[in-house]
């Protein structure tokens, strides 16, 4: 089970930033968020130095919302900067579809099932990657 917070709500511009155990501000993007988006508190994804990113399929979410929940999927990205997919319901392929054309061609976006994504977060937890 792993519990993450919803930084940027799904059809939205507003984003926000989890930072020292609560939202701030960051900006206001060009397009709106076509999924939930925020991240696992706790974790640290070595790519980014940052909070592992996470993906909320389904209905909109709103900013600071916490959940828990295993992973149904991982978004995978040629940076390493991978996502980790959450959903309520079964994963639509054309949620999927708007998550993938979300993100340039050249930062390779594949999705990989949900044991990829326990893999990847394990080895977080154990520091080999």
């Amino acid at each position: 089970m792993w519990e993450g917070v919803v930084e940027w709500t799904s059809g939205q511009r507003e984003r926000f930033v989890w930072r020292g155990g609560g939202l701030d501000p960051l900006r206001v993007e060009d397009r709106p968020a076509p999924v939930n988006y925020g991240c696992l508190p706790g974790t640290l994804n070595p790519a980014d130095q940052a909070e592992v990113d996470a993906v909320w399929l389904g209905a909109p979410l709103p900013v600071g919302t916490r959940t828990a929940g295993s992973p149904v999927g991982l978004l995978h990205l040629l940076d390493g900067d991978h996502k980790v997919i959450f959903s309520g319901a079964d994963v639509s392929p054309e949620q999927l579809g708007d998550l993938l054309a979300w993100f340039p061609a050249e930062r390779g976006a594949s999705v990989q099932d949900a044991q990829a994504a326990q893999d990847w977060l394990s080895s977080l937890r154990s520091g080999l990657t």
